[in-house]
């Protein structure tokens, strides 16, 4: 299994850390996040260390479908309702200037970017669509709604928001890391005030970034309890109709679509991490169904954590906890976010403030009726009856046998079927033992 980045794009390796350094900033996680974190701090002036457990964007982010966007489903008319015009406009303008930031950054860089148009289509009414467009509309937006869409099937509608984009995540990340600071293999296993110890030296850092997808410390914050994650699969697909835009159903459970190149990239079959769900299989059905000249060159799956609310976590790690900084829960809207997270840390920690840190404030109000389902899911998983237990918090692994993995429904930690650890927040492999399917 490989994504169509991974086979098209290479990432410069770099070695792991041996004894102590100093750095202004320390960012723990290689992925999207983290490399960006670094790249806009050294762009302030600031010493930056990433320290990265395995390699760079060996997680979530070479399994994008790399889409850059401020159009996350459906999302404006629910942030009007609950948060009112100012907060959801500055939503609209973090994600829109982030847009612009990565327009500018890829000017001169060879990474696939393209403007393209983006929509969110229903299958199953406008109504849903007609309200969104109306909140776009008091917040001074120019979508629209559109209804012919180069889709293989009918659809009632789509809102279009013009002048989006697309890249290849990791030629874009292959430019920005040459000038930065990065230790690979350097997992940190035990984090202070201040200081991170890794298996062979030690890191000291006025301030720590934690971009590590799901946060590992349970200590501070409750991301156990304001996470869960998703995964999602995709499939890259040749001797298709080309066709320009990106486009997402609104239903959860729907389908993207985006170009690359001559190749369609064709996502869907998403799931709660550790319960059923369509995979690949549900994919290669719809894929044969619409497209049966097609053949499949690439097939990949992600996985994303999902807040309470809808809203990225990013800032202080907690009330508590100054100068460690964290940047979470990017809803499946991780490339876009990724940059809102660079911007606003960045100026946080340059002590400029950000208009936008009460917005992603990771110490907002848990009251949401999805803190409720994630409770309930941790309690069920940890009454559970079982031998295979995850080592982040003892919750119950299911097996997953499309992709041979161990997975727990809690929090989205994941094992390989020998136990060993493929996906966070967990930070080590699973007991030496047999396991049953």
């Amino acid at each position: 299994m490989e994504s169509i980045w991974s086979a098209t794009g290479k990432l410069p390796h770099f070695p792991p850390l041996w004894g102590d350094v100093h750095t202004d900033v320390l960012v723990i996680g290689g992925g999207m996040a983290g490399l960006l974190c670094a790249y806009q701090l050294r762009q302030a002036g600031v010493s930056c260390i990433v320290a990265e457990a395995d390699v760079l964007a060996g997680g979530v982010t070479k399994n994008t479908t790399a889409k850059i966007t401020s159009q996350h489903a459906l999302i404006y008319r629910k942030l009007l309702d609950t948060l009112g015009s100012e907060q959801a406009g500055l939503y609209l303008k973090a994600n829109q200037d982030a847009l612009q930031t990565y327009r500018s950054l890829c000017q001169n860089m060879d990474c696939d970017f393209e403007n393209q148009d983006s929509f969110v289509y229903s299958r199953t009414g406008k109504e849903n669509l007609e309200a969104e467009l109306t909140a776009l509309q008091q917040l001074g937006y120019p979508a629209e709604f559109v209804q012919d869409l180069p889709l293989p099937f009918p659809v009632s509608g789509a809102v279009r928001f013009p002048d989006q984009a697309q890249f290849h995540p990791l030629k874009f990340l292959s430019a920005i890391t040459e000038d930065l600071a990065v230790y690979e293999s350097t997992p940190v296993r035990h984090l202070e005030k201040k200081k991170a110890v890794t298996d062979h030296g030690t890191i000291y850092a006025d301030s720590i970034i934690v971009a590590t997808h799901f946060p590992f410390l349970n200590t501070h914050g409750s991301y156990f309890m304001k996470l869960y994650q998703q995964r999602s699969y995709a499939l890259s697909l040749e001797n298709v109709p080309s066709f320009t835009g990106m486009y997402k159903d609104e239903a959860e459970d729907g389908l993207s679509f985006r170009s690359q190149g001559n190749s369609l990239i064709l996502g869907g079959g998403g799931h709660r991490t550790g319960k059923p769900g369509g995979g690949w299989q549900e994919l290669e059905r719809i894929a044969r169904q619409y497209y049966p000249q097609a053949s499949i060159t690439h097939r990949w799956a992600a996985q994303d954590c999902m807040s309470l609310d809808g809203i990225p976590y990013i800032g202080q790690y907690s009330a508590k906890t100054p100068g460690l900084y964290v940047a979470t829960g990017f809803n499946k809207w991780g490339m876009t976010s990724s940059m809102v997270a660079a911007r606003v840390l960045t100026d946080l920690i340059c002590g400029k403030g950000s208009p936008y840190a009460d917005l992603f404030s990771p110490s907002r109000s848990m009251l949401h009726p999805q803190l409720g389902a994630n409770a309930m899911e941790a309690a069920k998983d940890l009454l559970t009856f079982s031998k295979k237990r995850c080592p982040h918090m003892g919750c119950a692994l299911k097996w997953n046998p499309q992709e041979h993995s161990w997975d727990c429904p809690c929090h989205g930690s994941r094992f390989t079927e020998s136990g060993k650890l493929i996906d966070n927040p967990a930070t080590r492999d699973l007991k030496k033992q047999k396991y049953r399917k």
